[in-house]
């Protein structure tokens, strides 16, 4: 199959290309950065970085692929059917009590058997299912395909959650030093009777719910980060800022033409109907002929004890035979197992052929969802965008129309809260814009491994393994015993909800210097 495109992480940008030619950047429709591009420190774990990790790490990934080497295995076992098939057979018989008229019937015997078949024609059955293992060799790679792209969504939608609520837990912290500071401002105006007993309790109220808002944000973090710790198997530490993600489609008909052509799960469904028309083929010619081509020999020693004279001759006590030739098997009428055999490999191509239209079907959905899900939050991203700077604004009006009495307190803390949430709405929007863009490339069928050029050592080639078992012979070439791939997370420190990246300076409070409204600080880490 012809890959379409191929996404490279490259020197903290993303980079779009065809397969075999030169790299070019190729500006996404419409453009729409999630957060300002930035370079990222050393200390920082970049998107990529955290990509390579579950790649390499996690149990999730590492179980499809013992699962596509366990499918590899049916091709040899299919095969094995066209084999020559050997075995020796022994017996030695101890004849306890002879019968009177047992004359050739000796006291012991030893004799050995060796067997030999092999089947010529089998009426298209072992070449039907050697066809039928191939093609779900075939499903099975694009099914280790889709979980990669699967996995490196969930890597996605943890690594911006986790700087998503990083920002909400800095936002609220900064409020609630905003409230602190409001509060005590208020107190003092209420001693110099500027303010009243119901203005310090509304601040007081407003403070005790921004502290409890507080606690939700961590313990949301918290979650954020094991989330993390569990899908890319490390903690997340400090986070960069993604890369842009480049040649999203401009509309969702684009979208849905690229998924057809190269979503995984699509062509896994496709490759599972193909083998399921073979098994009918192998299943129709178990009641046509066989033909085997048989040989044998077989050897006996009755250990001396056999009669060495009888009607005046001798007969040996040990000899060797051998035979050799062709037999065939014609079946005239097997009970309807045939028949039955056939109608269940039908029902499960069936099967096979509906589950192709429900998975295109789902793969439309998700690139017209993923599609309207990523043009909406770009939407709200401008709109946040909008009303913060109005908000900002609106704050520092109020607070100087309080400073003069034309406004109450509440409507200062109204502000601030206006102000706050439209924050945590634009933070949510571009999680949301970044995470749903990287799922419409998933249904695309380009946020695969080699896709996103994760470099940092030997990608998982599938076919490698296959070409090792697709023509293995001997019955005692076994794997070494199987150890665990996947990293262990028990021995991760539970996560805090600590943050020490400073806000994004569009994201701090103005400061206010009129000494009626308290200056704002930059809240510390509390």
């Amino acid at each position: 199959m012809v890959r379409g495109m191929r996404l490279a992480f490259l020197a903290g940008t993303v980079m779009l290309f065809p397969i075999g030619a030169a790299a070019q950047t190729i500006a996404p429709l419409p453009p729409a950065p999630p957060v300002p591009e930035a370079v990222p420190s050393a200390a920082q774990t970049t998107l990529r970085d955290a990509m390579l990790r579950a790649y390499r790490d996690n149990p999730v990934i590492a179980g499809e692929r013992a699962n596509l080497r366990a499918i590899n295995e049916g091709v040899p076992l299919a095969r094995a059917d066209a084999l020559p098939q050997l075995g020796v057979q022994g017996n030695y018989v101890e004849n306890v009590v002879q019968g009177r008229n047992a004359f050739l019937q000796p006291d012991r015997a030893l004799t050995a058997n060796l067997n030999a078949s092999l089947n010529v024609f089998a009426a298209g059955r072992v070449r039907n299912s050697v066809a039928a293992a191939k093609t779900r060799v075939e499903a099975g790679r694009s099914n280790l395909r889709s979980s990669e792209a699967d996995l490196f969504t969930q890597v996605v939608a943890a690594y911006n959650d986790v700087i998503r609520d990083e920002a909400v837990v800095q936002l609220n912290r900064q409020n609630v030093r905003s409230l602190e500071i409001n509060l005590q401002a208020a107190r003092d105006r209420f001693e110099v009777g500027d303010l009243t007993r119901t203005d310090v309790a509304q601040s007081e109220a407003r403070l005790s719910g921004a502290i409890g808002t507080l606690r939700q944000a961590e313990a949301q973090l918290i979650t954020s980060r094991e989330t993390y710790l569990q899908v890319v198997g490390a903690p997340p530490g400090e986070l960069a800022p993604p890369p842009m993600l480049p040649n999203l489609p401009p509309d969702p008909q684009a979208a849905v033409g690229t998924a057809l052509n190269n979503n995984p799960a699509l062509e896994a469904a496709e490759r599972s109907r193909d083998a399921a028309a073979l098994d009918v083929r192998a299943a129709r010619a178990s009641r046509l002929p066989q033909v085997d081509v048989v040989a044998g020999g077989n050897y006996f020693n009755y250990l001396g004890t056999l009669q060495s004279s009888v009607v005046g001759g001798s007969v040996p006590q040990t000899g060797t035979a051998a035979q050799a030739g062709i037999g065939f098997t014609v079946p005239l009428y097997q009970g309807g197992r045939p028949a039955a055999q056939v109608r269940q490999a039908q029902a499960r191509q069936s099967v096979a052929i509906e589950q192709v239209t429900a998975t295109e079907r789902q793969v439309v959905a998700q690139a017209r969802t993923a599609f309207a899900n990523w043009q909406s939050a770009q939407r709200v991203i401008e709109a946040s965008e909008a009303a913060v700077a109005a908000n900002r604004l609106s704050l520092e009006g109020v607070r100087a129309e309080n400073s003069v009495g034309n406004r109450t307190i509440i409507e200062v803390l109204n502000a601030e809260q206006e102000l706050l949430n439209s924050q945590v709405d634009l933070v949510g929007a571009r999680r949301n814009a970044y995470v749903a863009g990287f799922a419409l490339l998933a249904a695309m069928g380009r946020a695969e491994a080699q896709d996103l050029g994760l470099d940092g050592g030997a990608l998982y080639d599938p076919i490698t393994d296959y070409e090792r078992v697709d023509k293995a012979w001997f019955d005692f070439d076994d794997e070494p015993r199987p150890i665990a791939v996947g990293t262990r997370t028990v021995d991760a420190p539970a996560q805090t909800p600590v943050v020490t990246r400073p806000l994004e300076p569009e994201l701090q409070r103005p400061v206010d210097t009129d000494p009626a409204n308290p200056s704002l600080e930059t809240p510390t880490p509390r």
